[in-house]
């Protein structure tokens, strides 16, 4: 019989809506509470649930009735209230970007691992291209270009668009390259609207080369007229062309890719399949989570590199 896990829910807000309903579904859990800094947001969050609601200093009494924690604060705070958990024995779930800075995601990457603690991040998309088969192609691409555009909203802007948006892009060429990112360029344009209050750059063009020869573009906006997710990828022998808002794509190379990889159950669900996937990691029955720690670290250092560039850009 498989261990009954207590779990709780960090972050009262959209995503912690999100997790919270998966949850629910969980076999083989006990939904133990939500926590957020504001009490009554908590439980607003916690009633429909039926389960407890923790608020403002009560952190460390929700960290001590919970086995697992998913972490859906705003990403300022991801670091504070996970190396908390880690440092409780809680095992961590964490919305993307795992951290807003690098050492910051090292520490919770190190102190996992010194805990013997399993460590995931939130870039489900890795389920859509698992489904697609896009892992099992047996050649690297030569190139890849992605485009990932949203309209104006007021979530999360406590970060750039690289660490909204992009980095789903950043880790998904990541996991394809099979190698570390190398040189980079980048250029940015910011809103001036002064009703929109957002940290760092709204929109961004970055061209990246990995280390084994990869070539790849990322452009992402968040003050778009229309939202649009696509992706080429170009290798020896043919190209994949994906469109991820309608799950559809056209494959001219000789390698066979899941047609109908929309209705597959982990792509259906990329949440829940990525929550799924770590609680079997916390059981034991599974190796790894869909994205272990480390290797969202990958993507948040290539996107702070981004980040970087951009604002260099901005003062010259």
């Amino acid at each position: 019989m498989a261990k009954v896990l207590r779990v709780g829910v960090a972050g009262a807000g959209v995503f912690g809506g999100y997790h919270a309903n998966k949850y629910k579904q969980a076999a083989d859990v006990e939904f133990v509470g939500i926590y957020d800094l504001d009490k009554g947001r908590a439980e607003a969050a916690a009633a429909p649930h039926g389960v407890k609601a923790y608020g403002g200093d009560e952190l460390a009494d929700f960290l001590a009735a919970i086995d697992t924690v998913t972490i859906a604060t705003p990403a300022f705070a991801h670091a504070a209230v996970a190396l908390k958990a880690l440092e409780a024995g809680v095992h961590v779930y964490s919305e993307k970007p795992l951290a807003i800075t690098t050492e910051d995601g090292e520490a919770m990457v190190d102190l996992a691992k010194a805990k013997g603690l399993i460590l995931a991040c939130g870039h489900q998309e890795r389920a859509v291209f698992e489904a697609m088969g896009l892992y099992d192609v047996p050649e690297r691409p030569l190139l890849l270009e992605a485009v990932r555009n949203g309209t104006a909203s007021t979530r999360n802007l406590d970060v750039s668009v690289v660490l909204d948006l992009m980095i789903h892009d950043l880790d998904l060429a990541l996991t394809l390259a099979g190698v570390e990112a190398g040189g980079l360029k980048t250029g940015a344009k910011y809103r001036t609207d002064e009703g929109y209050k957002a940290v760092g750059a709204d929109e961004v063009k970055a061209s990246v080369e990995f280390e084994n020869g990869m070539r790849a573009t990322f452009a992402a906006s968040r003050m778009a007229e229309a939202r649009e997710r696509t992706m080429r990828i170009v290798y020896p022998s043919g190209e994949v062309m994906i469109d991820l808002l309608n799950r559809n794509f056209e494959n001219t190379t000789p390698f066979s890719l899941n047609a109908d990889f929309a209705e597959a159950d982990i792509a259906k669900d990329p949440l829940g399949t990525s929550v799924f996937r770590f609680l079997d990691t916390v059981r034991g029955v599974r190796q790894r989570p869909l994205c272990a720690g480390d290797e969202a670290l990958k993507a948040l250092t290539l996107a702070l590199a981004i980040d970087a560039d951009v604002a260099e850009d901005q003062e010259s």
